[in-house]
């Protein structure tokens, strides 16, 4: 996609979905068998596309002032690769000097920068989202540096592409309108309430997918290789597979134009918000990056929700438990999974472009209690 490709100076392969993107980095990069080091918290199907990829995930500890890895905390030598999250578009530490085989996931950081240089150029490759800051309801981007590894990437995306189905394209460009509307017309609660009475929000276990553990053993067999995990890495997006068709392609282009011209009203959302007490401490140390979302830290996370919801502000983005409670035995765990805990129990992100909306109740919020060391 051309606005990433000059954006990052790299080789830029289209792809249905950042899932696709990170796994086909894991498999072009990694042998099966390595250890990879990644963050406690993340989206829940990244885990499974990590052991999908045939490898040993490795959680690292977390840095509760910005909710990615504690670059000063970690063992590089025990581990074979490196992951990074850059969660809400904070920049992971490990990303200059993780002296690894280094897989940046930008999903929330297509707009960050670290001394002048976007994420998604210090890695051998960097995955975006187009459904996160551009809001396009699908599509990824996988960002490299050399021609021969585009080619052979490209080769195994399309090993594991499915059929284009102009009816799930129709549904998913005009779910995502009609997102971006009820956001633009402050018609989120409707839009909400119509949703679940529609059935279209999928059933979860908290915010993550059901582990399924003995089928997840029966499957472990099969790694590497992509297809068998599906029922775990495809949750809430079903089509992470399908090829992009014209229509997809034309909306993805659409949305992606759409983010520069967004930038101001990003960055004066993330200004507001850096100065409440409640703000993530890293956060106020880049009110000059255009964050996808401002972590807060709240006591009562889930009845700020609520009352969010209630206003017509929707909360999203949220990743709890952390790894090493979700799937014990399928990871190595962190030597100190008390931040992650911490973070998942009082992380309220919010969207900078919607501050005005959330600053009246964010103001009488309470900040989390603070974390307990041993």
């Amino acid at each position: 996609m051309k606005p990433i490709e000059e954006r990052t100076g790299r080789h830029c392969l289209l792809l249905p979905s950042n899932r696709l993107g990170l796994y086909l980095a894991l498999r072009h990069w990694c042998s099966p068998g390595q250890r990879l080091l990644m963050s406690p918290i993340s989206a829940d199907e990244i885990l499974f596309l990590v052991i999908a990829a045939g490898l040993r995930p490795v959680i690292a500890p977390l840095s509760p002032r910005d909710g990615n890895i504690d670059a000063d905390r970690v063992d590089l030598s025990a581990v074979d690769a490196v992951l990074t999250t850059n969660l809400y578009g904070l920049p992971d530490q490990l990303t200059t000097r993780a002296g690894k085989v280094l897989v940046e996931d930008v999903a929330h950081a297509m707009e960050t920068c670290v001394g002048g240089r976007p994420l998604g150029t210090f890695g051998v490759a960097g995955v975006f989202s187009l459904s996160k800051h551009a809001g396009a309801g699908s599509g990824g981007v996988l960002a490299v540096a050399d021609p021969a590894d585009l080619r052979a990437l490209e080769r195994a995306r399309d090993a594991l592409l499915q059929p284009a189905s102009w009816r799930a394209e129709l549904l998913s460009v005009a779910t995502s309108m009609a997102r971006q509307a009820a956001l633009r017309l402050d018609l989120v609660r409707p839009a909400l309430w119509l949703m679940r009475a529609l059935g279209l929000q999928e059933e979860r276990e908290g915010y993550r997918i059901a582990l399924l553990a003995r089928e997840l053993e029966e499957a472990l067999p099969y790694a590497p290789a992509l297809p068998p995990f599906d029922p775990w890495v495809r949750a809430d997006l079903h089509d992470y597979r399908t090829r992009c068709g014209p229509l997809a392609r034309w909306y993805q282009t659409r949305r992606v134009a759409e983010v520069p011209r967004e930038r101001a009203r990003r960055l004066a959302g993330v200004a507001l918000l850096a100065g409440l007490p409640i703000a993530a401490p890293a956060v106020r140390e880049q009110i000059d990056q255009p964050l996808f979302r401002v972590p807060t830290l709240v006591r009562d996370r889930d009845t700020a929700i609520a009352e969010l919801e209630r206003r017509g502000v929707a909360t999203g983005y949220l990743y709890d438990p952390p790894y090493d409670d979700y799937a014990p035995g399928f990871t190595d765990p962190s030597p100190d999974p008390e931040p992650a805990r911490w973070w998942a129990r009082h992380v309220l992100p919010v969207d900078p472009l919607y501050a005005h909306r959330a600053l009246p109740l964010l103001r009488e919020l309470e900040p989390a209690p603070p974390l307990s060391l041993p």
